[in-house]
């Protein structure tokens, strides 16, 4: 099974980088499954119910979310609803939403993951624990696991990513929005990449204007941070291919797309 996972998409360039090269990312690496994380959709905070319809239409089977899961409040009026839109597991019992969702690929399945980490981000319910407790249930039916963890230091990335070795066929990183340069496949075969970047303005701070950000460095006083609407645009993701009947990955490639990586048919 080939898994193409595409990071944060940020904004509405983010969102056009998706319409225009998902397609021909579909044409080039024939993938079965394609995730995105679509926490920074609308404007860099949330997600829609109108934006997450056309990530489907565009050729997506599942939208994972993060700490942005619930900064627009239309994700209440349909989350419930979206059987294909994952927000982080450890989000406290009772959150509308679902943690992990199946995917279902001829006579496959993937499961899919999505887990919050917490150092320097909100203290969610364990997400060690609780990915060991959704791997169990996961496994129950597929070997084939697919875990973005959403977070901010590479540590912890690291640690979940050895923890979860053997056990899910990817742990994949998101939240920082700058792709990292170790992919690799763990000993017991668990794919591992500790942020798989962003989509969206290639020019800007993390997809946000640089003034804003540069300028509350220089005085430390608060400032407004706004997506950049227009400019050069950057596409980052990851393409793994996983073995069918034991769930372990066989490959994962780094894929960026900008005006200094053009994409190659």
């Amino acid at each position: 099974m080939r898994v193409l996972f595409i990071g944060d998409v940020v904004g509405a360039m983010g969102r056009d980088m998706i319409t225009e090269y998902l397609p021909r990312l579909k044409k080039k690496y024939r993938p079965q499954v394609t995730i995105v994380n679509g926490e920074n959709a609308a404007s860099g905070r949330g997600i829609t119910e109108k934006i997450y319809k056309k990530f489907l239409q565009d050729g997506v089977d599942v939208v994972t979310l993060g700490n942005h899961t619930w900064d627009n409040r239309d994700i209440f009026e349909f989350i419930d609803q979206a059987k294909k839109l994952v927000r982080p597991a450890n989000f406290p019992e009772g959150t509308p939403g679902q943690g992990m969702v199946f995917v279902k690929v001829n006579q496959l399945e993937l499961a899919v993951i999505n887990m919050q980490a917490r150092s320097f981000m909100t203290d969610l319910d364990d997400p060690f624990r609780k990915m060991n407790e959704l791997v169990e249930e996961a496994r129950k039916r597929t070997p084939i696991i697919f875990v973005d963890f959403h977070g901010e230091t590479t540590s912890e990335k690291q640690a979940m990513g050895w923890f979860l070795d053997g056990q899910v066929s990817a742990v994949v990183g998101t939240h920082t929005h700058v792709q990292t340069n170790d992919a690799r496949i763990l000993p017991q075969g668990t794919a591992y990449l500790t942020d798989v970047g962003m989509t969206g303005p290639y020019d800007g701070i993390l997809g946000m204007r640089r003034e804003p950000v540069i300028e509350k460095f220089l005085t430390a006083l608060p400032k407004r941070f706004e997506v950049v609407e227009q400019g050069r645009g950057i596409l980052s993701g990851c393409l793994l291919e996983v073995d069918d009947q034991t769930g372990r990955a066989k490959t994962i490639q780094l894929i960026q797309i900008n005006e200094d990586h053009p994409f190659m048919e």
